[in-house]
């Protein structure tokens, strides 16, 4: 009978624990209701975490799912934070271009990194993706332009600040957004990119720069051959800096920064002496890598970042959908006529050209207009597809994570992810293509969990929102994850 009462009391604190649950405001729900996650809701060390996705690895679990929200997960920032542009330190020239470009007021990001760097310190901008990191670097250098440009000599191809980018894409678009705050500031911004660098070698370009934005390739080329002159350069900024910091460019990017006389913190006097460096990303390592110290002295630099870093984002709904590899067209094409139908324009995402590729026909061949970006692509072509998208003239767009970095679609309503990320920074990356900062209320993402593989990380992440701590492994340096996993797997 003890036996029986044991149970049956087991049995009632569980169904209480579950009803008082249901009264808070869901995190995870899913298919079965005894693995939601209820907001405040924690988990005894010795019980283990329940996960929705737990028996996804057999066969017979596709077409679970399970669907994380937003708003609970997100961090709210301190009113200290909640400031205006006058009281971070902005002139009124660039609040009033603010203003006509309707902005008010500073995001949380830019209220933290803009009195910094207005300073003159070497800063580390670290935030969640659309939050307006490009404009917390970008306004305090042209404030530092303003107060430069009437004490320098100016000079052809020589410029006073440089922003550096990985891909071409991203430059033309911080060039696009530096040239509407510069038009009404009188100053001068020039976009540099790779694919004509021997043309600029043998025909010279004479152009009178304020601002540089240029691919790290092409910039060091014509940096090296005399082309462009550094000796004036008092600010260079690393956009997605942990791209560049990854094992791909790092030695590239370490030799042109040992080019500019970095300063500890640079003395903003006029004319300013010695350089200040800006590094800004979405995602980044919680150390430096060791390439840093070789052109900036870790010491002098300040880490500015907001509560929501390396987290699922906190105001997007993500769904998790377990299928079978020969499922995914299907629930791709009722997904997309359901978008195409509403006219929310979304972007899918593939891990290798030839999905993409396969997507992209796939559709079409379904009386859906969709267009395709990949890295094999040349630059006119990414550059004019993309438009097409951006402008609304096409709203479904296929690609691969050459588009999952810096570029600023705020059109996008919903991310498909066809192919399941094989890294946790290029799940948060694709993410922020959707949500950000002018984008409508209601997005989403949708993702495809088809291998083991792409289980186990989803698993990670389920796991990490459960207990309410950063997500798993936040690491761009992809090309040293191959190259150490391939290490391992022969032994060596």
């Amino acid at each position: 009978m003890s036996k029986l009462r044991q149970v049956l009391n087991l049995s009632y604190c569980r169904y209480y624990s579950v009803q008082r649950a249901k009264k808070k405001l869901p995190i995870i729900t899913c298919k079965r209701p005894e693995f939601n996650h209820y907001e405040g809701q924690s988990y005894r060390k010795f019980d283990g975490i329940k996960l929705a996705s737990t028996g996804w690895l057999h066969n017979k679990s596709k077409n679970d799912f399970f669907i994380i929200h937003g708003d609970i997960n997100k961090k709210e920032e301190k009113p200290v934070y909640k400031k205006s542009y006058e009281e971070i330190g902005l002139n009124p020239t660039l609040i009033e271009v603010m203003k006509d470009l309707g902005f008010d007021i500073p995001t949380a990001i830019q209220a933290k990194a803009i009195p910094w760097i207005l300073q003159g310190t070497n800063t580390v901008v670290t935030a969640e993706t659309g939050c307006g990191k490009t404009l917390a670097y970008l306004l305090p250098i042209f404030q530092h332009i303003l107060q430069w440009k009437p004490s320098v000599k100016e000079d052809f191809n020589s410029p006073l600040a440089v922003v550096i980018t990985p891909s071409r894409e991203l430059a033309s678009q911080i060039g696009d957004v530096a040239q509407s705050i510069a038009q009404s500031l009188n100053l001068n911004v020039t976009t540099l990119i790779g694919g004509n660098t021997k043309q600029k070698m043998v025909n010279p370009p004479i152009e009178y720069s304020d601002l540089l934005v240029a691919t790290m390739g092409a910039f060091s080329k014509l940096v090296t051959t005399g082309i462009y002159k550094i000796h004036n350069v008092h600010h260079i900024v690393l956009d997605e800096a942990d791209t560049l910091l990854d094992d791909s460019f790092s030695e590239k990017l370490v030799h042109l920064m040992q080019k500019f006389q970095i300063h500890y913190k640079v003395n903003i006097q006029i004319p300013p002496v010695g350089c200040q460096v800006t590094m800004a990303s979405a995602t980044l390592p919680h150390e430096l890598p060791d390439a840093v110290k070789s052109f900036v002295d870790p010491q002098s630099l300040k880490t500015v970042t907001t509560s929501n870093i390396h987290r699922i984002l906190p105001h997007v709904p993500q769904k998790f959908i377990r299928l079978g590899k020969a499922q995914k067209p299907v629930e791709l094409l009722k997904l997309v006529r359901a978008d195409v139908n509403k006219k929310r324009p979304v972007m899918i995402f593939s891990n290798q050209t030839s999905t993409c590729d396969f997507v992209s026909m796939f559709l079409n061949e379904n009386d859906i207009e969709c267009i395709n970006i990949n890295g094999q692509m040349a630059v006119n072509i990414k550059m004019g597809r993309f438009e097409a998208f951006k402008s609304g003239r096409v709203n479904v767009m296929s690609c691969t994570d050459i588009a999952s970095r810096g570029l600023d679609t705020i059109r996008t309503q919903h991310i498909i992810n066809y192919d399941f990320p094989l890294y946790t920074a290029d799940y948060i990356h694709r993410c922020g293509r959707t949500g950000r900062l002018g984008s409508p209320p209601d997005c989403s993402v949708t993702n495809f969990v088809a291998w083991p593989r792409e289980i186990k990380l989803v698993q990670r992440i389920e796991t990490s929102v459960r207990q309410h701590e950063d997500l798993p492994s936040v690491n761009a340096n992809i090309k040293r994850i191959i190259e150490d996993r391939i290490v391992r797997m022969s032994g060596v």
